[in-house]
C-alpha cells in the first residue's frame, strides 16, 4: 500500500534521481503520468502550487503524485505549513520530495514514519557494487550476473553506479536471448579496446619503448569519452592478471591452467612473453603505483590523463 508522503534524502544527486525514478514506476504507471503527475522544481513553485495540485482530485489515473525536487530551502521556508500538512495528508495525494538532508530532530521528521516513509540514498561501498550489479540485472533484466563477472565491469568500468547500471543495460541487449551475462560479453562489448589498449601500453613499456607508450596512453583518451572513468581499471585488470599468472607459474602450475584460471583467451604468446620479461616484484611495484595513481585520481589531486602520463614514464623508467 503506497503512503501519502516519501522523502528521498541523498548528497549525490544522480543516485537520488535514480531512485525517485524507481519509486514514481511503482507509485503510477507511465501512461497516466500526463494527467497525474506534477513534477517540478522547488524553486519554481509556490507552496500554493504544491497544495493545490495535492488536493486535486485524481482524474483519468489512480492516484495524483506530486514530485517536489531539491527541496531543502522550499521545506525551511515553509515548515509550519508541511508541520499542519504532515498531520492531515490528502487521502487522494502522495506528495514525494528530494532532499539532501533530514535531520532527524524536527518536527517533520518525527511525524513523518505515521504518514510517510523516509528514503536514505548513499552511494555503496567498493565491496558492495558486485552485489547491487547483481541484483539490477536480475531485477531489471531478469539475466544472471555473476559475481566474477561483476568485479570485471567494476574494474573495467569504474565505481560509479549509475555509469555501472548503464552498462548492464547495454550488455544485458548483447547478450540478447542467453540468459546470464558473462565475463566474455563484457571483455567483448566493454573491455575490448580498453584492455587491447592498455595491454600495447604495458607491451611497450616492457620494450623499453617509453616515447611509444605514451603515444598509446594518450590514444586511449582520444578515443574513448570514458577513459577517464576506466583507464586504470583497464591496466589494472592487465597488471593484475599478469602477476597472478607469474606466482601461478612460479608455483608450479601448467600453462593451460593459468589459461583456464585467468581466462587467458587471446593474445596468449606475447602474454607469456611479457610475463617472462617482468620480474615480479616489478609487477607487484606496477600494482603499488597504479593504487597510489587510482587515489590521486579519486580524492581530485590530478587529472586522469596527467596521471597515466605520468604512471606511463614512471613505469618505462623502471
Amino acid at each position: 500500500m503506497s503512503k501519502s508522503i516519501y522523502v528521498i534524502v541523498g548528497k549525490e544527486e544522480s543516485l537520488v534521481g535514480a531512485r525517485c525514478r524507481e519509486l514514481l514506476d511503482k507509485l503510477i504507471e507511465p501512461a497516466q503520468r500526463t494527467m497525474g503527475l506534477f513534477d517540478a522544481d522547488a524553486a519554481e513553485v509556490s507552496l500554493a502550487d504544491v497544495l493545490d495540485e495535492l488536493r486535486t482530485a485524481p482524474f483519468l489515473t489512480d492516484r495524483r503524485v506530486v514530485l517536489l525536487r531539491d527541496a531543502d530551502n522550499f521545506i525551511s521556508q515553509n515548515r509550519q505549513a508541511f508541520e499542519n500538512y504532515f498531520d492531515n495528508p490528502c487521502p487522494t495525494g502522495i506528495l514525494v520530495m528530494t532532499v539532501s538532508s533530514w535531520p532527524g530532530n524536527t518536527k517533520l521528521a518525527k511525524k513523518l514514519p505515521a504518514v510517510g516513509e523516509l528514503v536514505s540514498v548513499s552511494a555503496p561501498k567498493a565491496y558492495q557494487l558486485p552485489g547491487r550489479l547483481i541484483k539490477y540485472a536480475d531485477e531489471a533484466h531478469g539475466k544472471n550476473l555473476t559475481k566474477a563477472a561483476a568485479e570485471l565491469l567494476v574494474e573495467l568500468a569504474g565505481d560509479e553506479l549509475i555509469r555501472l547500471y548503464s552498462e548492464i543495460d547495454k550488455l544485458a541487449l548483447f547478450a540478447d536471448a542467453e540468459k546470464a551475462i558473462t565475463s566474455g560479453h563484457i571483455e567483448q562489448l566493454i573491455g575490448h579496446n580498453r584492455l587491447f589498449n592498455a595491454f600495447a601500453v604495458i607491451d611497450s613499456i616492457i620494450a623499453g619503448d617509453a616515447a611509444g607508450a605514451l603515444q598509446r596512453a594518450r590514444s586511449m583518451f582520444a578515443a574513448d569519452r570514458n577513459a577517464q572513468y576506466t583507464v586504470v581499471g583497464a591496466f589494472a585488470f592487465v597488471l593484475r592478471r599478469m602477476f597472478l599468472a607469474k606466482v601461478m607459474l612460479a608455483k608450479g602450475a601448467r600453462r593451460d591452467e593459468v589459461e583456464k584460471r585467468l581466462q587467458i583467451w587471446s593474445r596468449k604468446e606475447r602474454f607469456f612473453s611479457l610475463i617472462r620479461q617482468m620480474p615480479l616484484d616489478r609487477l607487484a611495484g606496477n600494482l603499488r603505483r597504479l593504487a597510489a595513481t587510482d587515489y590521486a585520481i579519486k580524492t581530485g589531486r590530478t587529472k586522469p590523463n596527467v596521471a597515466i602520463e605520468q604512471l606511463v614514464l614512471e613505469l618505462a623508467a623502471c
